[in-house]
């Protein structure tokens, strides 16, 4: 396979990770009562969860533009660059949403919050999904980088 094509496999599968990504944390929702109180888990409730999903439509519709880009050699570079961006962008939008996800999972006895996959485990189950969706995106970047690297050491003498 040329460079070209395998690039284009890997942003159409980079589109499909984040697109899935963003469907599954937006879809996530569960309502719980405890002691005849109700209370409702949202992704929208946690700032963490918000940047997650705005990273991943980001690092999404960039895939889509960077189709159109990566097969003109004169945005080469431009991409190239860019694609570090998107995965760093990646990889601390998963960071901070895997961080609170295990807060909310086991909870942080020193600060007296308790766990909440207990009472919303759909919700938990939502958001696993997600998250591993948003590391296959991150992965991905990732080989595209590395490609692209290898690219560019072979050009040189």
């Amino acid at each position: 396979m040329t460079k070209a094509k395998i690039s284009l496999v890997l942003r159409l599968l980079a589109v499909g990770s984040t697109a899935a990504a963003i469907a599954i944390m937006v879809t996530s929702h569960e309502t719980a009562k405890v002691l005849n109180l109700s209370f409702d888990a949202k992704y929208s409730y946690t700032s963490a969860f918000v940047y997650f999903v705005i990273a991943e439509g980001i690092a999404g519709g960039y895939s889509l533009v960077s189709l159109l880009l990566s097969c003109k050699p004169v945005f080469w570079r431009l991409v190239m660059m860019m694609d570090v961006v998107i995965a760093m962008l990646l990889s601390s939008s998963i960071s901070a949403a895997v961080a609170i996800g295990e807060v909310g999972k086991k909870g942080n006895s020193h600060a007296g919050w308790l766990p909440i996959c207990g009472q919303v485990p759909k919700f938990c189950d939502q958001l696993t999904g997600a998250l591993i969706a948003g590391f296959v995106a991150a992965a991905i970047y990732l080989v595209l980088l590395l490609c692209s690297l290898r690219s560019l050491f072979a050009l040189k003498p």
